[in-house]
């Protein structure tokens, strides 16, 4: 799972957008009637683009400051925000894969698989103060709300054969092209749900078993699967709520 981002994704997938994005990137701020000129479109449409992004949280609007006295409307001019700079493109799957292929060369597995862990550890600290609730199925759900904001199809069902046990059915890869190179980003990711949702967490159905989804039990189903007693929830979980 990624890190915790503004909800700018839809936004940035806008081809529309990105000119406008990246002209302010350039030249900003401006005024409308700079970006109808740069663009060539018309105000109508470059006020669409605006709003997109300015709900994304991609560009602020800030009134321009005039010696003389206003008349009529007062004047705007908008410029990109922090978030909005940091999407001048996604430069990290290449850097991904190249980290993910050392990983993969270490030869000995008890340090492959303690840096697995280590790796899930991280992944739920970015994320442990946005995660909620006080039962495993209220966690799940919350970590379900954060991928849903990242535009990673899934939703918390239960499990079919304990009928109680909560599920995290996903049906998009936050990693689809490394897990396709390498399986272990599955357990690296299963780490990280048991760090944040405080049980066992078990892989019971992947995509790449040819299934039409992931599907990650939670809970004492998860702790008979792999032998191992149920953890206590995690100092780092417990802060979180």
């Amino acid at each position: 799972m990624r890190p915790p981002a503004p909800a700018t994704s839809s936004a940035t997938r806008q081809p529309a957008d990105r000119p406008l994005l990246e002209l302010l990137r350039c030249e900003g701020p401006l005024e409308i009637g700079d970006l109808t000129t740069a663009l060539g479109v018309t105000a109508t449409a470059v006020r669409q683009r605006l709003t997109r992004v300015v709900e994304a949280g991609l560009v602020a609007r800030e009134q321009v400051a005039n010696d003389r006295p206003q008349r009529g409307r007062p004047r705007y001019a908008y410029r990109l925000t922090a978030a909005g700079r940091e999407t001048a493109g996604d430069n990290f799957r290449d850097l991904a894969t190249v980290l993910w292929d050392e990983i993969r060369s270490i030869r000995e597995p008890a340090i492959r698989r303690g840096l697995l862990g280590r790796i899930g550890k991280a992944l739920a600290a970015r994320c442990s103060d946005q995660v909620g609730g006080e039962t495993p199925r209220q966690r799940l759900q919350s970590v379900a709300g954060l991928l849903q904001q990242r535009d990673i199809s899934c939703q918390v069902e239960f499990d079919a054969g304990s009928g109680s046990l909560p599920v995290l059915v996903t049906h998009s890869c936050p990693y689809p092209e490394l897990a396709e190179h390498d399986r272990g980003v599955c357990a690296a990711e299963r780490l990280m749900l048991e760090d944040l949702v405080g049980v066992p967490v078990r892989l019971a159905d992947c995509r790449l078993d040819g299934g039409d989804c992931c599907r990650f039990v939670a809970g004492r189903a998860a702790e008979a699967a792999t032998g191992e007693p149920e953890k206590p929830r995690p100092a780092m979980v417990q802060r979180a709520l």
